[in-house]
């Protein structure tokens, strides 16, 4: 499905009701380090596809988000799992890491994609 892009009113459909975890990109057009972190976004949504969802908001586009989860720098990533308070990181950070904070791991979809990574 790759990224779904997430606006005022469809936020709560992709995110907050989805019963999938859903790693949620805040990010603005303008925004350099926003920029870097799309292709960590891409990946992300490549090797969890069918396990975690990737959603992208724009901020600027969608003040109601925004200000609903006090985003105040941006690029933020939130982890969002159903049943669970949020867990965001501000500033670009590659996948890697992204996985490593928000344990994504766990929900890699096969043994297939660990074991290239070694």
């Amino acid at each position: 499905m790759g990224i779904q892009h997430a606006t005022d009113d469809t936020f709560e459909q992709l995110v907050l009701k989805n019963d999938k975890p859903t790693v949620v990109d805040f990010w603005a057009t303008w925004c350099g380090p926003c920029k870097m972190v799309a292709p960590e976004m891409e990946k992300i949504a490549a090797k969890y596809e069918g396990a975690v969802d990737v959603v992208k908001v724009d901020v600027d586009a969608n003040p109601r988000i925004s200000q609903a989860f006090n985003i105040m720098s941006i690029p933020t990533i939130a982890f969002f799992r159903p049943g669970q308070q949020p867990l965001g990181v501000a500033g670009a950070r590659p996948m890697e890491a992204l996985e490593a904070q928000f344990g994504l791991a766990q929900y890699a979809p096969s043994a297939e994609t660990t074991a290239t990574e070694a």
